[in-house]
């Protein structure tokens, strides 16, 4: 018998601890779901000296802090399922959702079907999903933390405030119907903010976008939201003495939109962050950094959200959207069952008169195949403009919309095209790069549980390790360590959850080993486990060996464990005082 006995050892792996020091080899102790040693040098080349219960192997492995993705939307399966796939197949061991201002709580009975339209709406949850899988035992937003403390999962789960169920609840129709908001009004979202605060909501989040709009078309409630109302939400979060802010807008009045943030983070004491990424070509998203960097430099709390590459959407037969969908020969297939849509799809007298219809269509962007990429397996987010839809076409002397065609009755009809709407105006990802880069900006913006048929971004911890540290051809890469601080260290931080991505002894032990060399990311597919049998893209990766929560192995090549450790966190999080830094 050793020393001492620990619960697991992860024993002669190449440490990379989180605070973006490089690698080291050491041991990883834990015990009691905490971090309890890390080996150094004087050991004995990183030795943790004792026994454990269990030992991991992780030669040749790097062993990583589990990845804290601030920006998801799993407020509705975090209700109905124990697992956050696909965010924690890719090492994500703590989810933030609650995410652009939408959720289901606080929540009257009578505007249930409201909240579920504006989700359907904005992140393309289907409804159906919705009615079925949530419970509605809840009215207020304490009541829903405490149903969500009834069920064990494979990560932990961290809730939001959101803006629009909270001024649904205060305003009801007028809240739909725009309508400022009164000084009562404003009090009582005030004091429902802190009560949910006080329940353990880890902050508010608001939306200004007119891309947010519910399923029926009408804007998100919050979008004409008055700074008087957000300082008044903003100020109980002050008044709390805790949370975090988190916005999503369109900047269609910058220097307005850019003062009034500002002035909330500065009324409220509070840290806030707002998604930036680049809309389209020019130099916006500079001008929003810069804007960044000197209220920084003021003082002022301020981050933006940003992404590691392109936020694309997957166009395909069996998915949402396709370059073909407006076609009446496509529409006319909606209705069958999915397995006779995509046989019919695969005949050529369909294929010709879709492509005939589509000729005649007025030009959109899911047909304009200049910007239309075949992602690929392993799936390539930066491909060159002589890898575009129009570009292959070209080459083999065929219609652009054929070649579109022909790729996706691939695999059966489930076969996914690419476009990059997002971060990828320039055809390239210097853009994303010098906003991670900043240090004002922290990662997120993968929308897990969300876009369930037109987006799959919750691989975007994985595409950091594989495209940035170690694939990337068309530019600069980053250190492996630096990558894992930015999604371990620094998103933690960012919302006040500091007593995790560090693997340093008193904090809490969730990790990932990873086979490195191994790391993949596999090509999108769709799947039907839903409630109601609801179709969403899901996928996985190769290279996780282990992930572990809570110093339990929830994931073992990629296949889920017994072990559920996950819990919901309830507000801001302190650093462990037994924490010591990275040893």
């Amino acid at each position: 018998m050793g020393i001492t006995e620990f619960d697991l050892i992860i024993r002669d792996g190449t440490v990379i601890d989180g605070s973006g020091s490089p690698p080291r080899k050491a041991d990883v102790a834990i015990t009691d779901g905490v971090i309890a040693g890390v080996g150094t040098a004087e050991g004995g080349e990183g030795t943790v000296d004792g026994d454990a219960r269990t030992e991991i192997d992780a030669t040749g492995l790097l062993v990583t802090p589990g990845f804290v993705d601030i920006h998801t939307h799993y407020d509705g399966q975090a209700t109905w399922s124990n697992r956050m796939t696909p965010s924690s197949w890719h090492g994500v061991t703590t989810v933030v959702m609650g995410n652009c201002g939408v959720g289901f709580a606080p929540c009257r009975p009578e505007d249930h079907h409201r909240l579920i339209e504006l989700m359907e709406g904005v992140e393309d949850i289907p409804g159906v999903v919705l009615d079925e899988g949530l419970s509605w035992n809840w009215e207020s937003f304490g009541e829903y933390l405490d149903a969500l403390d009834d069920t064990a999962r494979d990560v932990d789960v961290v809730a939001q405030l959101p803006h629009g169920a909270l001024r649904l609840y205060v305003m009801g129709e007028r809240a739909a119907r725009l309508e400022p908001a009164t000084e009562s009004d404003i009090a009582e979202m005030a004091d429902l903010a802190r009560a949910a605060i006080d329940a353990g909501a880890i902050g508010f989040s608001s939306s200004r976008t007119l891309n947010h709009r519910t399923s029926t078309g009408d804007p998100t409630p919050t979008l004409k939201a008055s700074a008087d109302e957000l300082a008044g939400i903003a100020e109980a979060l002050r008044d709390a003495g805790t949370g975090v802010l988190q916005f999503v807008t369109d900047f269609t009045d910058a220097a307005t939109e850019m003062a009034m943030l500002e002035d909330l983070s500065r009324r409220s004491g509070r840290p806030l962050s707002v998604s930036l990424a680049q809309s389209g070509p020019g130099d916006s998203w500079k001008h929003l950094l810069d804007w960044i960097e000197r209220a920084n430099d003021a003082g002022v709390a301020l981050r933006g959200q940003v992404a590691g590459r392109p936020v694309g959407l997957m166009l395909g037969f069996d998915l949402t959207l396709n370059p073909f969908m407006s076609c009446s020969s496509f529409r006319a297939l909606t209705s069958l069952e999915t397995v006779d849509k995509l046989a019919a799809l695969g005949t050529e007298a369909t294929r010709n008169s879709i492509l005939a219809e589509s000729a005649d269509a007025d030009p959109s962007l899911l047909d304009d195949f200049t910007r239309i990429f075949v992602l690929g397996d392993p799936p390539d987010y930066e491909q060159p403009a002589d890898q575009t839809v129009a570009a292959r076409a070209e080459q083999t002397g065929v219609p652009a919309a054929e070649y579109a065609y022909d790729a996706m009755v691939q695999d059966s009809g489930e076969a996914m095209l690419y476009l990059p709407f997002l971060n990828y105006a320039d055809g390239s990802l210097e853009p994303s790069l010098a906003m991670m880069r900043s240090p004002h900006t922290v990662l997120g913006l993968g929308d897990g549980g969300a876009h369930l048929g037109t987006i799959c971004d919750a691989s975007f911890t994985t595409h950091m390790l594989t495209h940035w540290t170690r694939d990337r051809t068309r530019g600069d890469t980053i250190p492996v360590e630096t990558a894992v601080a930015w999604h371990t260290r620094d998103t933690a931080a960012a919302v006040g959850l500091a007593d995790r991505g560090i693997l340093a002894p008193g904090y809490k032990a969730d990790l990932n080993v990873i086979d490195y060399d191994g790391l993949a990311i596999l090509p999108p597919q769709t799947a039907r486990d839903l409630p109601a049998g609801g179709r969403r893209l899901i996928q996985r990766a190769n290279g996780y060996r282990y992930t572990i929560v809570s110093g339990q192995v929830t994931y073992r090549d990629g296949v889920a464990t017994d072990a559920l450790p996950g819990r919901l966190v309830r507000g801001v999080q302190p650093e462990p005082a037994t924490a010591g830094g990275p040893t």
